[in-house]
């Protein structure tokens, strides 16, 4: 069972180590405008963790409000390592809710395992019977990787309009820019709709945080009218992305010595001959009009126990890569025929793809606020993405119209040096709040 706790206060806490400011907004701030600071360090523990990296929290007092810039945000989640593996999401997680439950939010916590947990945050609406908007993104971030890096992956550097660090594009911006979004409907007039944030750990291995949501004793969010996911896009629409049917295949054989071969059934073998078959196969199935067809890759492989002995085992993993309108369970089938009766295939991934259609309502609400906020640059292509995310787990759950959109560079997802574009970062919080408040007050 899945432990469920409710964020305790410490709004007297941080009200006793922060000095009162005015607000000032700044929608493309300037490098020296991140470095000065303006306000004391939040004296809590987790803030204590990123001014040990050099940062100075922008979070101040403004009436009851904590108030802190979506960039100055994504520089404190920055500072957090949540690489995964192994994770460790829940000190960044518990910071995050706490900031949402002082600004009026309620907040529970999901701790699906040691360290790991996902953060329900919720402004209920006025209309009971309207489903709530659902603003998603992960906290976990892929390793560092062998490549050295040239800046500090957890101190968000500013140099040149780019912010830097491990996770800022994919996806510690669009998580920050939706908080600070959300933040702004907090304490004003109350939404016809509700609004839910649920940021997850464990979306880098699986998904494994959204399962753990999807799957607990109670649900824990009932229903969504439409989903937002603030995946790495530059700040485009998508519309949809591909799922994934992962398999470890295994072979087998018989053991002899290396010098007597013919003693024994070389198992590398039949997994070289089976992997043949997959190079330059292309899976069955529809064109999608904006993801195309899917696509296969033959991603490891490994086999035998020594140099000097015919192996007798051997295991490769295929990832088919699906679009909407395939049947995963079909995809399976296909590829057992394919790589015939030698092969055991055990499914380890299966994450459907996620689409909606891009006449609907949802999708038109984006496009105009995409159009007004960028004017003439606006680019309304809708952008294609290859990978899977979170929201294969919760658009099944919810059956609502689906959004990927962040500020986050899409070639910069797992890359050295990742960077993701200072100015996209309150472009995308003001994408989000506009469509929270033409979204959460439109009447049916």
């Amino acid at each position: 069972m899945h432990a469920i706790s409710s964020v305790t206060s410490f709004s007297g806490f941080i009200m006793g180590n922060l000095r009162r400011h005015q607000r000032r907004d700044h929608p493309v701030p300037t490098d020296e405008d991140v470095r000065r600071p303006k306000v004391w360090c939040l004296g809590h523990p987790f803030e204590r963790r990123f001014c040990r990296h050099g940062l100075r929290s922008k979070a101040v007092v403004d009436g009851e409000n904590i108030v802190i810039s979506a960039i100055e945000l994504t520089r404190a989640l920055l500072a957090f390592d949540t690489c995964n593996p192994p994770g460790l999401e829940a000190e960044s997680g518990r910071y995050l809710a706490h900031l949402l439950e002082m600004n009026g939010f309620v907040v529970e916590t999901q701790d699906f395992a040691p360290h790991r947990l996902n953060i329900i945050a919720r402004l209920d609406g006025s209309d009971a019977d309207a489903a709530p908007l659902v603003l998603t993104g992960h906290l976990d971030t892929v390793p560092l990787g062998a490549a050295p890096w040239s800046r500090d992956p957890f101190n968000g550097e500013l140099s040149d309009g780019r912010l830097y660090g491990r996770g800022v594009s994919d996806m510690k911006a669009g998580v920050a820019a939706m908080a600070c979004a959300a933040i702004r409907f907090a304490r004003g007039p109350r939404l016809r709709r509700g609004l839910v944030l649920v940021f997850t750990s464990g979306e880098e291995t699986g998904c494994i945080g959204a399962l753990a949501f999807a799957n607990a004793a109670r649900p824990l969010v009932h229903r969504a009218s439409a989903m937002l996911v603030g995946e790495p896009t530059a700040n485009r629409i998508s519309t949809a992305h591909k799922g994934c049917v992962a398999v470890k295949a295994h072979t087998t054989g018989i053991t002899a010595h290396s010098s007597m071969p013919e003693k024994g059934e070389n198992a590398i073998y039949a997994a070289a001959q089976a992997v043949a078959r997959i190079a330059g196969h292309v899976p069955a199935g529809r064109v999608d009009p904006l993801l195309g067809c899917a696509t296969i890759n033959v991603g490891m492989i490994t086999g035998g126990l020594n140099y000097n002995s015919v192996p007798d085992a051997a295991e490769f993993t295929v990832d088919v890569r699906t679009v909407p309108g395939m049947d995963h369970d079909m995809v399976h089938a296909s590829l057992a025929d394919l790589l015939g009766n030698a092969v055991r295939l055990e499914r380890f991934v299966d994450m459907p793809p996620v689409g909606t259609a891009a006449d609907h309502r949802f999708v038109g609400v984006l496009r105009d606020i995409v159009a007004d906020v960028f004017g003439s640059d606006a680019n309304l292509e809708p952008l294609p993405i290859p990978f899977f995310s979170d929201a294969s787990v919760f658009q099944p759950l919810w059956r609502c119209p689906t959004i990927i959109i962040g500020p986050g560079e899409p070639s910069q997802a797992h890359q050295t040096d990742e960077w993701c574009e200072a100015e996209a970062i309150p472009m995308a919080v003001e994408i989000y709040a506009r469509t929270i408040a033409a979204w959460c007050d439109h009447t049916d």
